[in-house]
C-alpha cells in the first residue's frame, strides 16, 4: 500500500473540517457501535481462533469494554468538546480566556496481540471523539482478529477517514517512517522505544502504553482467601497475557504458605484439575512466546502446574516458589501463566526491592491497614495502583489508565481518551474598547513602581 498517498488523502479529508463537527463525531461513534454489535459473532470467533478465548471472556475483556467506552463518549462528548473558560490576567483586561480542545489531525494507532480488539478500538473511540482521522495497525500475531477488524472498519468508514493497514513488522516500520500528527502505541517497552525514536524525527506527540513487572504485595493482615481469588483471577485470565497482570507476588513470610495453599484451591475451583480441557482457559499466542515462557519454569520450584504442550500452545497455570531475585523469571516481564512467589520479612525490605526495579504499569497491594497503604503509596512509583484487588482499576471511565517511565507515557479511558487525542488550544479574546498606553514604550514607570504594579496585577 502507498502509505504516503493514504495519509495525504486523510490529511486532505481532515482539512475540510468535516471531522470537527460534534454532530459528525457522534454519528461516527454510533455507526461504530452498531457495526460492533452486528459483527459480534465474527469477532468472538476470531478471538477464539487467535487466543482460544471463550465467548464470555471475549465479550467481558474485549467487546464489552469497547462498547462501554463508546456509550460513555456518546453521553459526554458535547461537554468534552465545549471550550472551557479561564480567567484572564488583569494585565489583559478586558479579555476572556478559553481552552479549546482541537483534534491533532491524522493519528496512527498501533495495537498489540494480547487484547487485539479492545486495545486497538478503545483508543479509536477517543480519536473519533476528538475529531481525528485515523490509521489502525492491528497486530500480525492475531491475524484472525486483525482481518475481522479490517472488515468491520471497512464496512463503516471510508479509507480517507479511518483505514486499517495489516501486515508484518516491516509494515509497522514503514508506517512509522511517515509523518503523523499523533501516534498511539500499545506493546512492549523495547518496541515502544523504537516507536518514540521514529516519532522524534517529525516531533510527533506519542502515547505509549507499555508494560513491566507489575508486583503484588500481600501483607500479613490481608484476608488470604479473597487475596488468592483476586490474584489468581487477574494473573491467569487470557493465560497470563495481560499487561497489568500481577507479574509476581511479594508476600509476608508469616502467611506465605497459607496464601499459596489458597491459590492452589482457587486454581482448581476456576479451571478444574486439568485446565487444558477448560473452555475458559486460553492459549499462548505463538511458538516463540511459548518457548520463552517454558524457559522460565526452571527459575524456581514448581508448586503447582508446569504442564505444557507445544503443539497446543498450552501452559498450565503455574506457581513457582523458592525463586531468587536474580532468576531469569524475575528479569523480564513474564506475560504468561507463570506466577513467582517471593517472601519478605519486613515491608521496608519489599519496598526497597521495588524501588530498585523499573517503574511498573500497575502495583497491587493487599492489606486492610490504612497506614500501610499510605506508606506503600508514598514509597513506590507505578502507572497505577489497585489496593485489595487486581486489574479492576483499569475498568471504568473515570480513572485514566497509563504508565510511567519504562511502562509508558500518557493515559486514556473515558475523558482521558478524548484528551489524549486533543490539543488544548489556548485562546485569549481581547476587547478593542480599552487600550492603555502603559505597556507601550517608552517606559512610563520606574523599575520600583513596575515591580509594585506586577505584584498586584500578576
Amino acid at each position: 500500500m502507498d502509505f504516503t498517498s493514504l495519509i495525504a488523502r486523510q490529511r486532505a479529508d481532515f482539512q475540510t473540517g468535516a471531522t470537527r463537527s460534534v454532530a459528525f463525531r457522534l454519528c461516527q461513534l454510533k455507526n461504530l457501535y452498531s457495526a460492533i454489535e452486528s459483527g459480534e459473532e465474527a469477532l468472538i470467533n476470531a478471538l477464539h481462533g487467535d487466543l482460544r478465548k471463550s465467548p464470555q471472556e471475549a465479550y467481558v475483556t474485549e467487546i464489552g469494554l469497547v462498547l462501554g467506552e463508546i456509550r460513555h463518549a456518546l453521553r459526554n462528548l458535547p461537554s468534552w468538546a465545549r471550550p472551557q473558560r479561564r480567567r484572564s490576567s488583569l494585565l489583559t483586561w478586558p479579555a476572556r480566556g478559553l481552552i479549546c480542545p482541537e483534534p491533532y489531525g491524522v493519528a496512527l494507532i498501533i495495537g498489540p496481540w494480547n487484547y487485539p480488539f479492545q486495545l486497538l478500538l478503545a483508543p479509536l473511540v477517543g480519536a473519533i471523539a476528538a475529531g481525528n482521522c485515523v490509521v489502525l495497525k492491528p497486530s500480525e500475531f492475531a491475524p484472525q482478529t486483525a482481518a475481522a477488524i479490517a472488515r468491520l472498519i471497512g464496512t463503516v468508514f471510508p479509507e480517507e477517514y479511518i483505514a486499517v493497514v495489516q501486515g508484518q513488522r516491516d509494515v509497522a516500520e514503514a508506517l512509522l517512517r511517515e509523518k503523523w500528527d499523533m501516534v498511539f502505541f500499545t506493546g512492549s517497552t523495547s518496541v515502544g522505544r523504537a516507536v518514540m525514536t521514529a516519532a522524534a524525527r517529525h516531533l510527533t506527540p506519542v502515547t505509549l502504553e507499555l508494560g513491566g513487572k507489575c508486583p503484588c504485595l500481600v501483607c500479613a493482615d490481608a484476608p488470604l482467601e479473597i487475596a488468592a481469588r483476586r490474584i489468581v483471577w487477574g494473573k491467569f485470565m487470557n493465560a497470563g497475557q495481560t499487561c497489568v497482570a500481577p507479574d509476581h507476588v511479594l508476600v509476608d513470610q508469616r502467611v506465605g504458605d497459607k496464601l499459596v495453599d489458597s491459590m492452589k484451591r482457587v486454581l482448581r475451583e476456576f479451571y478444574g484439575d486439568d485446565p487444558r480441557n477448560n473452555p475458559n482457559y486460553g492459549r499462548i499466542v505463538n511458538r516463540r512466546h511459548f518457548d520463552r515462557l517454558i524457559g522460565y519454569l526452571g527459575s524456581g520450584r514448581i508448586l503447582c502446574g508446569g504442564g505444557h504442550d507445544g503443539g497446543d500452545l498450552y501452559i498450565a497455570p503455574t506457581i513457582l516458589t523458592d525463586v531468587a531475585t536474580d532468576a531469569p523469571v524475575m528479569q523480564e516481564e513474564i506475560f504468561g501463566p507463570i506466577l513467582p512467589i517471593l517472601e519478605f520479612t519486613a515491608l521496608d525490605e519489599a519496598l526497597t526491592s521495588l524501588r530498585d526495579r523499573s517503574t511498573p504499569l500497575a502495583l497491587y497491594l493487599f492489606t486492610g491497614n490504612r497506614a500501610i497503604q499510605e506508606r506503600v503509596l508514598a514509597g513506590t512509583r507505578s502507572g497505577g495502583v489497585c489496593i485489595n484487588d487486581t486489574v479492576s482499576h483499569i475498568v471504568g471511565h473515570n480513572l485514566p489508565f497509563g504508565g510511567l517511565g519504562e511502562s509508558g507515557m500518557g493515559a486514556y479511558h473515558g475523558r482521558a481518551s478524548f484528551d489524549c487525542f486533543s490539543h488544548r488550544r489556548s485562546v485569549l479574546r481581547r476587547s478593542l474598547a480599552f487600550d492603555p498606553k502603559l505597556r507601550y514604550p517608552p517606559p512610563r514607570l520606574t523599575l520600583a513602581a513596575l515591580k509594585r504594579f506586577y505584584r498586584f496585577f500578576m
